[in-house]
């Protein structure tokens, strides 16, 4: 310390050096970029949120609503890190460092590990739902395009500032360049942008038709006699149904392998509970409730919307035989069968198409209105039902299907593309898509002219008049260079009025404002700051060069101190 005044570490500048600030605006803009991606994934498939669930019950062997939470947890943690880096930002446009306290960096470090250990997690595990972030941005890309372009011209304020500050000519060349990049590419991204919806109103197809998955299953429980009765009362083009044949020979409608889920086995019949849902007999299923599941989990949060009636109904309902099942959609609905494989010990395994076969036309159902999904017997399914459309699950090309005898698709929609769509169409293959709940994603097959889609709301989509939106693309083009010509006219604006504003202005440490505004204090504050000046310059290796003005003991300025080279400085100091 200086003669006769002893040295404080309390008035020592503690902060991380510049490089490590920087280090720790890296690590914040990375984590809100990957956590803005993750919020944008998980809310744009809430159009699969029950086939998550699904898809994790049967790894965790219970079932649980894990969606929502998921949805809380990513939108709480996207939040965090955008007030932080909003914060961040606001520091750096008034020449601050950012000053992050630990318990933020724990905060910010701990995010940034949940979110990508979630993503990697989601593409290993799932890796096809990650399709549906590209079938999003058909949707959503030139409206993101508009946001992006905003926030980017917005940013012009304090890159201009930085850029009026900086006296390097080396890092302004480098702050300017590689903002002007990211301009440039946002301006050009339009030319990336590729939606069906993008296309003149007289050339949209009619709308795709809608089958209910399963029956209605937001409206009452899956695969039941209920479920079925209230599609059929939404008019809807067809259902889908999934056949498992019981171990008497009975055709019965049941979607999983065990009947853990949808049913109370678990309660009536404990030791079989895991065993396959077709080594029951029918007398055995006839015991079982498959209704009250549906009001406990409330798998599509739904359930509050019910009636006291539907309530009721749904609480008293029993595994549905495809028989009954017939009966009720004979009449002007289309039908989807899709077929479990039965266990080889089954006494009816090499048998059970014929059983089904026998059941289907014996209901009086038209053979023009079933569409036979199962590749099992489908030569005996032609000589014997000659009328149905044979359908396959796979995604073939057109001749190969063809030379099959195939006439209709039933694929999930992130296996087709739009060239995919219209080469079916070409070829006389009409395709069906599922499961398709959400407006904007019916609206995106709706342009791209699927003919239908198998979907749990058809309450829902049987509703939406026209897509969500459609654009002719010289509507289009003039909204993108209209956006891109006024960015450019503010951003150039900014730049003008921030070097103008802020070109004749030095930057000063904290230390060297308060010296040279002391007035009136006392030597020993005097003293005080000249050390912390003295040691700021030093540990930033800078070589102070400004004469500097300080106050005398009286309070007034009567003392002109140059800051010599900072090895003299130590020299003193010692």
């Amino acid at each position: 310390s200086t003669a006769g005044t002893k040295w404080d570490p309390a008035d020592t500048d503690l902060s991380f050096p510049p490089q490590w600030e920087r280090l720790w605006f890296l690590i914040l803009t990375s984590s809100f970029f990957l956590t803005l991606v993750w919020f944008y994934f998980w809310w744009e498939v809430h159009n699969d949120y029950n086939e998550i669930n699904w898809f994790l019950y049967n790894r965790m062997g219970y079932w649980s609503d894990w969606s929502i939470p998921i949805l809380v947890t990513t939108a709480a943690g996207f939040t965090y890190i955008t007030m932080l880096l909003i914060l961040a930002l606001c520091h750096i446009a008034v020449g601050q460092q950012m000053n992050l306290h630990w318990l933020h960096k724990i905060g910010l470090v701990t995010t940034l590990i949940t979110t990508v250990v979630t993503m990697s997690s989601i593409a290993q595990l799932w890796d096809d739902e990650w399709e549906m972030v590209f079938i999003s941005l058909q949707a959503t890309a030139p409206f993101l395009h508009i946001g992006a372009l905003a926030a980017v011209t917005a940013l012009s304020w304090l890159v201009a500032g930085q850029f009026a500050r900086t006296e390097k000519a080396t890092s302004q060349m480098l702050m300017f360049t590689a903002y002007l990049a990211v301009v440039v590419a946002l301006y050009l991204v339009p030319l990336a942008i590729s939606s069906p919806c993008i296309m003149e109103k007289k050339a949209l197809g009619p709308k795709p038709a809608i089958l209910g998955h399963r029956g209605a299953p937001m409206l009452a429980p899956e695969n039941t006699l209920m479920s079925f009765q209230k599609a059929v009362e939404q008019k809807v083009y067809g259902v889908q149904a999934d056949v498992v044949l019981s171990y008497d020979g009975v055709p019965f409608l049941m979607h999983d392998k065990t009947l853990r889920r949808t049913t109370n086995v678990e309660e009536v019949f404990p030791e079989r509970a895991y065993e396959h849902s077709s080594m029951f007999n029918w007398t055995d299923l006839q015991k079982l409730n498959a209704g009250e599941w549906f009001l406990q989990n409330d798998p599509f949060w739904t359930v509050g919307s019910l009636s006291r009636a539907d309530y009721l109904e749904a609480a008293n309902q029993s595994v549905c035989k495809l028989e009954d099942m017939l009966e009720v959609i004979k009449t002007n609905t289309s039908l989807i069968l899709n077929f479990q494989d039965l266990p080889a010990a089954h006494p009816y395994y090499s048998t059970y198409i014929n059983i089904t076969l026998e059941t289907i036309l014996a209901s009086g159902i038209q053979q023009q209105a079933v569409m036979w999904l199962p590749d099992t017997e489908r030569q005996l399914v032609r000589q014997v039902a000659p009328g149905f459309q044979q359908t396959s699950g796979l995604k073939l090309d057109a001749e190969h299907l063809r030379e099959k005898g195939i006439v209709k698709l039933n694929l999930r929609y992130t296996k087709v593309t739009n060239e995919d769509v219209r080469d079916y169409a070409v070829a006389n293959l009409s395709v069906n898509l599922y499961t398709v709940n959400e407006p904007w994603l019916f609206s995106i097959l709706w342009c791209s002219g699927v003919p239908s889609v198998t979907s749990d709301s058809s309450h829902l989509l049987r509703k939406v008049p026209f897509p969500i939106w459609l654009m002719p693309p010289d509507e289009y083009h003039l909204i993108w260079i209209t956006s891109d010509l006024i960015s450019f006219l503010v951003i150039v604006g900014v730049f003008i009025f921030q070097k103008w504003r802020l070109g004749s202005i030095r930057t000063y440490n904290p230390e060297q404002i308060m010296l040279s505004a002391a007035v009136r204090r006392s030597s020993q504050d005097v003293k005080i700051m000249k050390e912390k000046l003295i040691f700021s310059e030093i540990n930033s290796g800078v070589e102070p060069t400004d004469e500097l003005s300080f106050c005398s003991e009286n309070g007034y300025a009567n003392e002109m101190v140059t800051p010599t080279d900072p090895r003299a400085a130590r020299l003193r100091l010692s």
